[in-house]
């Protein structure tokens, strides 16, 4: 990934919140001299490993099951927010026309090893996390004991768990951070309405004088 220093991100805390907030991660591995690309709602264990553990599953009718009969280089990620950045809102536009328009986003990009986890425990307690975690905001949250057990079994029957072992991870937040102060706040301002997640990022990721 094309990263220069000022959009690097390399602090763990902040990595960890985006991949948690976001969570639908882009899984892509190479098998035969073939790409292969799932999108895969990941949950991250901080706890496991030097930099933890990405857990998910996947239907066992997906390609990558097979692949995964032995554990492979996985590369993963995840996006946050993202916009259009028009140079009309850019304080420097109306002093020299000299900008552009340019696109704003927020990414993390892990590398690690990815296996499959057949054990029907383990994928139980991986997908009641994951939907305890997003079933969350409802006033009545679903959990897998609400459906007939007999259902659910066979269901389980047609996936597998998959983990992935975090070997590196870095983030490239792109939001306007190469700006003068002036401009990123231009920026900012006319993104409050369309894009307020991004209008944040901007203000917050921007360094500090």
């Amino acid at each position: 990934m094309y990263l220069p220093t000022h959009f690097k991100q390399e602090n763990l805390p902040e990595l960890f919140d985006l991949i948690e907030q976001h969570s639908l991660a882009s899984v892509i591995v190479t098998h035969d001299g073939k790409i292969e690309a799932n999108h895969i709602p990941l949950e991250l264990d901080s706890t496991q490993g030097e930099l933890g553990v990405l857990k998910g599953h996947i239907a066992k009718e997906n390609p990558l099951f097979e692949i995964l009969d032995h554990p492979v280089s996985a590369y993963v990620i995840f996006q946050a927010e993202q916009a259009y950045i028009s140079p009309n809102g850019y304080a420097g536009k109306h002093e020299h026309h000299r900008v552009v328009p340019t696109w704003n986003y927020r990414v993390v990009h892990v590398k690690g090893m990815i296996r499959k986890v057949t054990d029907e425990k383990h994928l139980r307690g991986i997908l009641a996390r994951l939907t305890r975690q997003h079933e969350a905001a409802q006033p009545m949250p679903w959990k897998m004991g609400d459906a007939p057990e007999d259902f659910m079994r066979d269901q389980l029957s047609k996936i597998a768990a998959v983990e992935i072992e975090i070997i590196s991870m870095v983030g490239k937040f792109k939001v306007s951070q190469n700006r003068t102060k002036p401009d990123a706040e231009g920026a900012a301002q006319a993104l409050e309405q369309s894009h307020p997640e991004m209008s944040q990022s901007i203000r917050r990721h921007f360094p500090e004088q």
